[in-house]
């Protein structure tokens, strides 16, 4: 019969192999601590050595450069009044392009013009926005602001003065035009409008001084460039609109 004392000798040492004493349980946990503690000094002197961002602004040529302190900002150089002048009043000129454009649904059903008028729409209304964000950048005020300044309460006149802008009369014979007749009006209106355009641009590029924004520049090219382009197509619908005898 077995011995029950050796039994509960077994049974007891058993669990003291399986189980960890609390003794060494505490042990660990304290090893675990001091490791974080330890850690803690470390991560600290990490972010602190962690590099400040510097500023560094380029000298002339054969001058050092110069550090600047890390709140430092960057701001836009200063715009030439000839670039300010030039975007304001594009708006304008832009403006009236839309207002043409806004008269096709209702005025024709010759499907390339329709094609070619939303074309004009959409891009002409997108540079307005960005020459809007131009101005506001640089702290000068849009067109919309112009009709509200001293000398500028007199729109007539100053479209006037703007290349290629339809007279208030072209403008209300294309309203009363239809079919035939408002084609042939608004492809010879929006060819004096864009040619107007390029004569701005022109204007704005041979000006001392003026275009050399990157951003400007860019928009001023692309104007040109999309214009001529839509220009020629015009030219070609134009063609194909007149009469026999009178090609």
């Amino acid at each position: 019969m077995p011995n029950l004392f050796s039994i509960s000798h077994r049974m007891q040492t058993r669990s003291i192999t399986t189980k960890p004493s609390l003794a060494r349980r505490s042990a660990i946990h304290g090893a675990s601590f001091l490791i974080v503690i330890a850690f803690l000094p470390f991560a600290a002197r990490s972010q602190a050595d962690t590099p400040k961002p510097v500023v560094v602004q380029p000298g002339a040529p054969g001058a050092p450069t110069k550090k600047l302190p890390s709140s430092t900002k960057a701001s836009l150089p200063p715009a030439s009044p000839a670039d300010v002048e030039f975007m304001q009043v594009m708006i304008l000129h832009h403006a009236q392009a839309v207002e043409m454009t806004a008269m096709i649904p209702t005025h024709t059903g010759r499907k390339d013009l329709r094609s070619l008028g939303a074309r004009i729409s959409s891009s002409q209304s997108d540079e307005i926005k960005f020459m809007k964000r131009w101005l506001a950048t640089r702290g000068e005020s849009s067109a919309r602001e112009m009709s509200a300044m001293p000398g500028m309460d007199m729109p007539r006149e100053k479209m006037a003065l703007m290349p290629g802008m339809l007279t208030p009369e072209q403008m209300q014979a294309l309203r009363q035009a239809k079919d035939s007749d408002f084609d042939r009006l608004f492809l010879t209106g929006m060819i004096q409008h864009h040619q107007g355009a390029l004569t701005m641009v022109k204007d704005l590029f041979d000006t001392a001084g003026a275009g050399q924004d990157a951003e400007l520049f860019d928009f001023a090219t692309d104007v040109d460039s999309g214009q001529r382009a839509e220009i020629r197509i015009m030219e070609t619908m134009l063609k194909n609109e007149m009469p026999e005898e009178n090609k």
